[in-house]
């Protein structure tokens, strides 16, 4: 069975480079076994959360990729030393589908992105899901070029190797979980989801 991993790109420019290398990370989980999905939040908007209000058609199709994926790949742009405002409306949302998951990220930033990393890994810990020890991330004016395109080679490597390594590491812990679940264990991490 291959590993299903959903790319979430929070970015709202047309030309985002955290959805550019997200787009990059998929490519190198599909040669890895993987499936993939990508799911844009700038062209599928979101409601913003509400606790007592969760209908919409957006809703329904965002719904419907969550509930396929095993893994997730989250892409953001650095706000503020914070993860974009739809990432967070996302998490909020989805916390309850995220146990038992792994996680991998990137992040587009003028800096290094460490602090929007480690909030998503925060807010995804939170949601008892399974994070990557290092994101990727990448910097406009440093690794791009006007049109795009990638000029630092040196972020290749990076990108390739957490399609990789999300790919891998990723299909173990999902394997477990589902045999944890299905076992009548009660010492494990999954025995509260039966």
């Amino acid at each position: 069975m291959s590993l299903k991993i959903l790319g979430v790109a929070s970015s709202m420019r047309e030309t985002s480079y955290s959805t550019q290398v997200l787009k990059l990370a998929l490519e190198k989980a599909e040669k890895n076994g993987a499936e993939t999905r990508m799911l844009d939040l700038r062209e599928l908007q979101l409601p913003m959360y509400h606790p007592e209000q969760n209908n919409s058609p957006e809703l329904d199709k965002v719904t419907e990729h969550v509930k396929w994926a095993d893994a997730f790949i989250l892409a953001s742009p650095d706000y503020h030393g914070s993860m974009s405002g739809v990432m967070k409306n996302f998490l909020d949302f989805f916390w309850s589908d995220f146990a038992g998951k792994t996680f991998g990220y990137i992040c587009a930033s003028h800096e290094k992105g460490l602090t929007v990393m480690d909030q998503i890994r925060t807010a995804v810990r939170q949601c008892y899901g399974w994070s990557m020890p290092y994101g990727v991330s990448v910097n406009s004016d440093q690794d791009f070029d006007k049109q795009g395109n990638i000029t630092n080679e040196n972020i290749i490597p990076r990108i390739e190797t957490l399609g990789r390594d999300l790919t891998a590491y990723g299909s173990l812990i999902t394997e477990q979980y589902k045999k944890d679940l299905q076992s009548e264990e009660s010492n494990t991490f999954a025995a509260r989801y039966r």
